[in-house]
């Protein structure tokens, strides 16, 4: 059996979750994990799964003559020279979203990419939730004609903290993005236009970090569909995740996803258990799918299923619905980029 080595930069939670996952597929080996907080703790944790190497240095992946690709999982002010590195090395590539916050940055990384000839996965992984990759296969084979409305709300069940904020890059391009990808990926479009609303709702601290809490954005697709996305960082009731999509013969639609179907029904009330608590436990087989599926584009020669592009297009959308926010009126996805040199 063919075996594909893989090194591990970034062993924090996401790291771990890879880790672990890839682990589950008999075509593989993980040879090395960096992080730069390496120790006895990680150590351990990699001792416990026959990981043989752990450093601090993640060039001594990168250059690891028996590693054939990198999973990315560090932050993301680390992702475009760490894609840069690795394919200059012709390792292939799997990196955790977003690719970077400067779009420039992006798309330099993704010509290296190009031209080392390696493959570059990007980890929108609700692509690979069983729901929504539902909603997009009716929407592809025409099951509820053109696409007119597509709607996608995602709320998370509490806040993060506040220095996570401080370099997230903004709930657009660190939230959001995930829904600018579905959005996408449901509606088989792209984004033309944005228009951004938010405010800060729940905690103010985001105010002083020039970021909101609660935002609202609505879109124009190429093929003349609307969408509208909203997003909370808090929703006291659990993780939030629904997508409906309207169209000319019907429309598609799913609800969030339970740790249970029970519904007590009693003369008092009928209740039911909340969502599933976080994206760990609603995206578990997402994160799962995503993995085995990068393995397997490279192993067999296929094309990945989320490509750099994908990355860069998500994160142009992002950038103009930031610069919507800030400006009070719509922005075209083409104008983003001049609109951020101008308001530099």
């Amino acid at each position: 059996m063919k075996k594909m080595r893989i090194g591990i930069i970034g062993a924090g939670r996401i790291g771990k979750i890879h880790a672990d996952n890839l682990l589950r597929i008999p075509e593989v080996e993980i040879i090395a994990v960096s992080d730069l907080f390496a120790g006895p703790e990680l150590d351990a944790w990699a001792a416990a799964r026959n990981i043989p190497l752990v450093t601090k240095d993640s060039s001594v992946l990168i250059q690891h003559a028996e590693i054939d690709a990198i999973f990315i999982c560090s932050s993301t002010d680390t992702h475009v020279p760490l894609i840069d590195q690795a394919a200059k090395a012709g390792k292939h590539i799997f990196c955790e979203k977003p690719i970077s916050m400067n779009i420039a940055q992006t798309e330099a990384a993704i010509a290296q990419v190009r031209k080392a000839g390696v493959k570059l996965q990007i980890g929108f992984n609700r692509r690979f939730d069983h729901n929504f990759k539902r909603v997009q296969e009716v929407v592809q084979n025409g099951g509820i004609g053109e696409p007119h409305i597509i709607k996608i709300t995602s709320r998370d069940p509490n806040p993060p903290h506040i220095d996570y904020v401080k370099v997230s890059g903004g709930i657009f391009m660190d939230m959001m993005i995930h829904d600018f990808d579905m959005a996408r990926y449901v509606s088989g479009s792209e984004v033309e236009e944005v228009y951004a609303i938010g405010n800060v709702l729940i905690n103010p601290d985001f105010a002083q970090h020039g970021d909101v809490d609660t935002a609202v954005v609505s879109l124009r697709f190429a093929n003349g569909a609307l969408g509208v996305i909203d997003n909370s960082r808090q929703a006291v009731y659990g993780y939030d995740q629904r997508v409906e999509v309207f169209g000319s013969k019907g429309s598609v639609a799913v609800a969030n996803d339970h740790p249970n179907t029970a519904v007590i029904s009693t003369a008092d009330a009928i209740v039911s258990d909340k969502p599933l608590h976080f994206f760990l436990e609603r995206y578990q087989t997402a994160y799962i799918e995503e993995t085995q599926m990068f393995i397997d584009a490279i192993l067999n020669d296929k094309p990945v299923p989320v490509s750099g592009e994908d990355g860069v297009q998500a994160e142009r959308i992002a950038l103009a619905a930031k610069l919507s926010a800030r400006l009070g009126r719509p922005v075209k996805v083409s104008e983003a980029l001049e609109l951020l040199n101008q308001n530099a």
